[in-house]
């Protein structure tokens, strides 16, 4: 038997995902979002989110969502780099840094 793959995937919160991210904000302790969010789902769940301009993270602390949040940091860093950010040179740079590892 093999275990069922969930997709991930990330977006910008609208205003249909307010329930959810009050929940997310419940179940972690911690504040809501404001601002512009950024939202992960797995399968049909949204299981985390960010705030892009401040780095603040809420998840669900009943389900393993680290890496979740991993990658909301990474695409949110991305929304934020500076003109004329090298991203050819980033992906380099993060590669070698997970060779590293």
């Amino acid at each position: 038997m093999h275990p069922q793959l969930n997709t991930i995937s990330i977006r910008r919160a609208g205003d249909s995902d307010r329930a959810a991210l009050l929940l997310l904000s419940v179940l972690d302790g911690g504040k809501p979002l404001t601002g512009e969010v950024l939202i992960a789902h797995v399968g049909d769940e949204p299981q985390a989110a960010i705030e892009v301009d401040s780095g603040a993270a809420i998840a669900d602390p009943f389900r393993a969502t680290d890496h979740l949040v991993e990658l909301l940091r990474l695409r949110a860093a991305a929304l934020r780099r500076p003109e004329g950010f090298d991203r050819l040179l980033w992906l380099r740079r993060w590669a070698a840094r997970g060779a590293e590892a």
